[in-house]
C-alpha cells in the first residue's frame, strides 16, 4: 500500500471528510504519461548513442511527464548514483511519484479557490 493510501485511510478513520483532494482525484486528473531518459533526449536532438556525445550518466536519469486533463504538464525525475543500481521500472516509478507530488498543491489551490467562491472566505 502506498503512503498516499495509508494517509487516506487515516483521514477517513478520523472522520475528516470535508472537501479535500483524494488520491483518486489525482489519478483521474492525469490524461497521459510519457517516460524517457536524458540519453533518449540526446538521441532525440540528433545524436546517436554511439557518438559518445551523450555522456553515460544521462542513461541513469529518468523523466516522467504527466499531462493533466486540462493540458497542463508536470514533470518528475529520478537518478541513481551507481550505474549498477539502475532499473528502468524502478526509475519510472520514482519519477512518476515525484511528478504526482507536484499535482497535489495545484489541485489543492484549485479546490481552495472554489471553496472561497462558494463560502465567501
Amino acid at each position: 500500500m502506498s503512503t498516499d493510501q495509508q494517509i487516506e485511510q487515516e483521514i477517513q478513520a478520523k472522520g475528516k471528510t470535508f472537501p479535500r483532494i483524494l488520491p483518486a482525484d489525482i489519478e483521474r486528473s492525469i490524461a497521459s504519461e510519457v517516460y524517457f531518459t536524458a540519453a533518449d533526449g540526446c538521441v532525440g536532438v540528433g545524436m546517436t548513442a554511439e557518438q559518445k556525445l551523450c555522456p553515460e550518466p544521462l542513461k541513469l536519469l529518468t523523466f516522467c511527464v504527466l499531462v493533466l486533463n486540462n493540458g497542463f504538464t508536470v514533470t518528475g525525475e529520478s537518478a541513481c548514483a551507481s550505474p549498477e543500481n539502475f532499473d528502468e521500472e524502478i526509475g519510472r516509478k520514482i519519477a512518476r511519484q515525484n511528478a504526482v507530488n507536484k499535482i497535489w498543491p495545484l489541485m489543492g489551490y484549485e479546490l481552495r479557490s472554489t471553496l472561497a467562491i462558494v463560502t465567501g472566505k
